[in-house]
């Protein structure tokens, strides 16, 4: 396909910053609803993007919503059709990828330089003008429109448009400046990954392994093809005691000699390529989105779940979002503030319930000295849905983000999850007292380490210590009144 270049002083209805999934998909949206689009990127495409690789079924129903699932490359990608959970080598539960109504029954594994470019194929397609190799430096509000200042090999040059869209990423400066600086510590999450040739095992099968080194973190293996996968690992930058955020390469080299789960699928793969890494940056409700003229979509808006890292069906949705909000505010060219708030509205309401939640979970299991009583609960959710399988399909939904993370307070995955603790408590009590006094003091003693290292680490680090209480507990207040504001509303929406 030939790309249509922009000239340097092209004015258009809405300049996008960033080409990737996020902006490419606005793109294709407001192009083909007849306004005058320019992409800015300072690549040049194909271009690789460090990333997990996975497409989720939500994001897999925005594809499709684009019209984009003929494609060869979608129709030729891996299709990922179960998951399998391991906890330090140890495999906990298998399932299906969880089916629910309007989404497909599977995801797919489509390396980044692929799936960008053939979004940004598409949107180009729809009349959506690109200027790859030029990078923005700043930009300023007008009257009647935005100036964005960029830099290219050229030399330095201007675009005015009515609408600026930051899509430029975690590390976005559309962002920066809209928010007065970068994302807080407490917002960001650090990954690599490398890929490999030569893997054993079911390539329908994505693989998520745990451990005492990385958790609250996670290492993959998502299969690109028939023995081919991208294998990484994630974790928070902000934990207690502090994860050595420089070492995480290193972290990944040592779960892959040390881990006989995801080690018996590599046994006789070979790296292609080197590790790389990336930072992202999660939701924060608190944070803007829109301004005069200005709006965040994608990574740029910090629509990252944190508690799996998922960004492309955020990314593919908030791209929509703007569309089905923003468009007969650009047709009047009525863009102020207020004009581009419901925007920002629709977000809230899709997401900062489930969010909120999300958040919660991530500050909790952000205090590492608590790992063994963290690990014990991800063991009893195993448990649970080893064997029940609504509970199972549920829990495997909220994991994979096609199900509301809010689905978590539900009756099902409450209780259930109650009675398996139960259950799992009872079960190793008697165990215990089986194996004799001896076996019981053991247990005993571990739970009071446990506790111990609570307290030396409150002593010692008293300040960081009071940091993540702090942290809980405004995640507490968020997700309460997130909970208050669900059950107000319906009859608000009763009472009209």
């Amino acid at each position: 396909m030939i790309r249509i270049r922009a000239e340097a002083s092209l004015d258009a209805d809405v300049a996008i910053v960033g080409a990737g999934p996020a902006g490419a998909a606005a793109a294709c949206y407001l192009a083909r609803t007849g306004f005058r689009v320019v992409l800015l990127d300072q690549r040049r495409f194909p271009r690789d993007k460090v990333c997990g690789d996975f497409v989720g079924p939500a994001a897999i129903a925005e594809i499709e919503h684009l019209g984009l699932l003929s494609d060869p490359v979608f129709q030729g990608a891996n299709q990922i059709r179960r998951a399998a959970l391991y906890l330090n080598g140890a495999r906990l539960v298998a399932q299906p990828v969880p089916q629910l109504a309007g989404l497909p029954d599977h995801g797919l594994c489509i390396p980044r330089v692929l799936l960008d470019n053939a979004i940004l194929n598409a949107a180009i397609a729809s009349g959506a003008r690109l200027i790859e190799g030029i990078r923005l430096t700043g930009y300023e509000v007008e009257r009647d429109r935005v100036v964005a200042m960029l830099q290219s090999a050229s030399g330095e040059q201007r675009i005015t448009a009515r609408l600026l869209i930051g899509a430029d990423g975690s590390s976005s400066l559309v962002s920066r400046i809209l928010r007065g600086g970068p994302p807080p510590r407490r917002d960001r999450i650090l990954a690599v990954r490398a890929y490999f040739e030569n893997v054993e095992g079911p390539h329908d099968q994505a693989d998520l392994y745990f451990s005492d080194s990385t958790f609250p973190g996670y290492c993959w293996l998502f299969p690109t093809g028939p023995g081919q996968a991208n294998v990484g690992v994630g974790t928070l930058l902000e934990t207690w005691p502090a994860t050595r955020e420089h070492q995480l390469q290193k972290l990944l080299m040592e779960i892959l000699d040390a881990d006989r789960a995801i080690g018996m699928r590599l046994s006789t793969a070979r790296m292609r390529g080197k590790i790389v890494g990336w930072p992202l940056a999660t939701f924060n409700p608190n944070l803007p989105i829109a301004g005069n003229r200005v709006i965040l979509i994608g990574d740029a808006a910090g629509l990252i779940n944190p508690l799996n890292g998922e960004g492309i069906q955020y990314a593919l949705q908030s791209a929509r979002w703007v569309a089905e909000t923003l468009g007969t505010s650009l047709k009047r060219d009525e863009l102020t503030a207020m004009h581009v708030a419901p925007y920002a509205a629709r977000v809230q309401h899709e997401l900062r319930y489930d969010m909120a939640l999300a958040r919660l979970i991530i500050d909790l299991i952000s205090n590492r000295t608590l790992n063994p009583i963290w690990l014990q609960a991800l063991r009893t959710i195993a448990q649970r849905a080893a064997f029940d399988d609504e509970y199972a399909k549920l829990a495997g939904a909220i994991l994979a983000g096609i199900a509301p993370a809010r689905d978590a307070l539900s009756y099902r995955i409450l209780w259930g999850t109650v009675q398996q603790a139960a259950i799992s408590a009872g079960f190793n009590v008697t165990i215990d007292a089986l194996h004799g006094p001896g076996r019981v003091w053991s247990t005993g003693i571990d739970a009071a380490l446990t506790l111990a290292s609570v307290a030396l680490e409150s002593v010692i680090r008293p300040a960081t210590s009071l940091n993540w209480g702090l942290n809980c507990a405004l995640s507490a207040f968020e997700l309460a009144s997130q909970v208050t504001a669900s059950v107000l509303e319906p009859r608000r929406d009763a009472g009209q």
